[in-house]
C-alpha cells in the first residue's frame, strides 16, 4: 500500500481528484495518511475531514523563523512516514533536507507544459496570464518529481490543453485543471503505486508492462 501525504495551500481541487481517484479505484493500492496546509482557512482541510483523512495546518506565520517552520513541517511528515509526498498547489518552498531525505518521492503538479511558464514567480493565475500574454495555442499541466530547483525535477506526465482566443486567465485555469491536472495527477500516483516509475539520469522511465 502506497502511503501518501498531500500538501496544499488553497481549495484542494487536486486533493479532491486524488480522493475521488482512490474511491473510484482509478488509483489503486494507495491511501492518504495525512494532509498538510500552510493556511488554516484552506478548504482543502475540510475536504480531508469529509474524506476521513487527518488534516493539519502548519504555517510559517506560527514560527519565529523559517528554520523552526521547516523542523516542524518535516517532523510532522516523518510521523506519517509516507512513501510519497504530493504537492497539490502548495505555495511554500520545500526545505532542502526534506528533498534530500525523500529523493524521487516528492511530486508536484504544475499548470503548464514545463519548461514553459514555470520557475520562480510562475504560480496560480500568473502561469495562465503568462501563457495568454505570450499568445500560445497550447498549454497544459505537468506532474514532475521535486528537486532543489523550481519546477526543474524529472517530468513524469504531461497533458496538453487548447488555448481559446477569448480565454481569460481564470477560464484557462479552470480548463487546465479539468482537462489536465485532475487527470494526470491521479494517473501519476497510480503509476508510482504500481511500481512503474523509475528515474535514471534525471529522466523518468515508465514501465508499460
Amino acid at each position: 500500500m502506497l502511503k501518501i501525504v498531500v500538501c496544499v495551500s488553497g481549495g484542494g481541487t487536486n486533493l479532491q481528484a486524488i480522493i475521488d481517484g482512490i474511491r473510484e479505484k482509478k488509483i489503486e493500492n494507495t491511501e492518504i495518511v495525512g494532509v498538510i496546509s500552510n493556511n488554516k482557512n484552506a478548504y482543502a482541510l475540510e475536504r480531508a475531514k469529509l474524506a476521513g483523512v487527518e488534516g493539519i495546518c502548519i504555517s510559517p506565520k506560527d514560527y519565529e523563523d523559517r528554520e523552526q517552520f521547516h523542523q516542524a513541517f518535516l517532523a510532522r511528515i516523518e510521523q506519517w512516514n509516507p512513501d510519497l509526498i504530493v504537492l497539490a498547489g502548495f505555495l511554500v518552498a520545500i526545505p532542502d533536507q526534506m528533498i534530500e531525505k525523500y529523493e524521487n518521492r516528492i511530486i508536484n503538479i504544475h499548470p503548464s507544459l514545463i519548461p514553459s511558464f514555470c520557475g520562480v514567480g510562475y504560480y496560480g493565475l500568473k502561469v495562465h496570464e503568462g501563457a495568454l500574454k505570450r499568445g500560445v495555442r497550447i498549454t497544459g499541466a505537468t506532474v514532475h518529481f521535486v528537486d532543489k530547483g523550481t519546477d526543474t525535477g524529472p517530468i513524469i506526465l504531461q497533458k496538453a490543453v487548447e488555448v481559446r482566443q477569448q480565454d481569460t486567465p481564470k477560464e484557462l485555469q479552470q480548463r487546465v485543471m479539468e482537462e489536465a491536472e485532475w487527470v494526470i495527477l491521479p494517473q501519476a500516483i497510480n503509476l508510482i503505486a504500481a511500481g512503474k516509475v523509475t528515474v535514471k539520469e534525471n529522466k523518468v522511465c515508465i514501465i508499460n508492462h
